[in-house]
């Protein structure tokens, strides 16, 4: 699920592979011991490959109340696309 932070999020991969994308960049795979920062208000989507499944820690702090902001589902294409 495409969605934000209003103070940004930081990633930390525990186990197997997965994929991170901001919008308007390239999807990038992502393994164990990976740091991935996602400024705040950036649009973008994380999860396991296709192949494979993966656990991540996910640090983000509140605004007022609210940690993340959920929008629209990530398609197909956008998931299976080789980048």
């Amino acid at each position: 699920m495409w969605h934000t932070h209003p103070l940004g999020q930081t990633l930390v991969v525990t186990s197997g592979t997965g994929w991170v994308q901001q919008q308007g960049a390239d999807k990038q795979l992502i393994k164990p011991g990976d740091v991935i920062w996602t400024p705040p208000g950036v649009k973008h989507w994380h999860g396991a490959t296709s192949t494979t499944g993966m656990t991540h820690m996910a640090i983000q702090e509140s605004l007022d109340g609210k940690n993340v902001e959920w929008l629209e589902p990530v398609t197909e294409a956008q998931y299976g696309a080789s980048r």
